[in-house]
């Protein structure tokens, strides 16, 4: 049996940590569906009824892992806001921030987008994307003052640095001597074009 020995100075008290650094693992491997918590337990080297005391199943472990990658993007995508003035160059650097956490912390994006983890049962999730939205709302209002037309614009920019970010995970921008540069450049690009079109036609939003 495939049962790893814990480590040295593990203990109980780091159990949820040693989880979901396993899950981690795992999903860095496999994808957020390409493991079992039994499995996950094996990676972290405890027996595989030590987790209940965390966590019920895989999705409650993957749930603790979508939540703090929320709360990881949250303080990225803050920091980057709170570095530029104005608020199409805040709306930029939220774009680049996205591609490079995506970049940086594959796995925890991966779960946050790919985990398929529903709202209803984990509304501690719903919270934390309410949060990132509630963060851009006043941004994209000083750009277009009408809160549907700000919420549409909010949805185009994430949806384009989504975009970027995925390709980026795939090798589709392979070609680019420096892929995750070329992407943030081009995040930045896309942004101020949305914005300029959004300006121009504030109803082709709509």
């Amino acid at each position: 049996m495939d049962v790893k020995r814990r480590r040295p100075g593990q203990h109980h008290g780091d159990l949820r940590n040693a989880l979901e650094r396993a899950a981690l693992e795992l999903v860095t491997e496999r994808g957020p569906q390409g493991f079992t918590l039994a499995e996950a337990c094996r990676r972290a080297g405890v027996s595989v009824s030590a987790p209940y005391k965390h966590f019920t199943d895989r999705d409650a472990l993957l749930a603790a892992l979508a939540a703090r990658s929320y709360r990881e993007q949250y303080a990225r995508f803050s920091a980057a806001i709170a570095s530029v003035g104005d608020a199409e160059g805040q709306l930029a650097a939220f774009a680049v921030a996205y591609v490079r956490f995506a970049a940086d912390e594959r796995a925890l994006f991966d779960i946050a987008f790919g985990a398929g983890l529903g709202k209803e049962e984990h509304p501690e999730l719903a919270e934390a994307g309410s949060a990132l939205r509630d963060l851009l709302m006043p941004v994209a209002r000083r750009i277009v003052p009408d809160d549907a037309v700000a919420l549409d614009l909010i949805v185009s920019v994430a949806a384009s640095a989504h975009g970027l970010a995925v390709y980026l995970e795939q090798g589709l921008l392979s070609a680019e001597r420096e892929p995750l540069a070329a992407a943030e450049r081009r995040a930045g690009c896309i942004v101020r074009a949305v914005i300029a079109q959004v300006r121009a036609n504030p109803c082709a939003s709509r």
